[in-house]
């Protein structure tokens, strides 16, 4: 099974509502520590997806900045 942002989030939510409801200090703490380490993977996943969104982004506009040199050096070709 792979972490997704959405999983760790609803576990960060009762995580939370279970520190919420808990009369015993040591079960709050608990239930604390683990929405902070759920938090920290689910920031860790959102910042793994923008890094490659934005690496999908620049490889996309190398291809498109390197299809459009070569169109323009074909042209110039075809003129002569």
């Amino acid at each position: 099974m792979s972490l997704t942002r959405t999983f760790c989030d609803e576990r960060v939510r009762a995580a939370t509502i279970a520190a919420d409801q808990s009369s015993l200090d040591n079960v709050r703490e608990r239930e604390l520590r683990s929405a902070a380490a759920w938090q920290a993977m689910s920031d860790r996943i959102r910042k793994l997806e923008a890094t490659r969104s934005a690496r999908e982004r620049a490889q996309l506009e190398a291809r498109e900045t390197a299809q459009s040199e070569e169109d323009s050096q074909e042209a110039r070709i075809a003129e002569n």
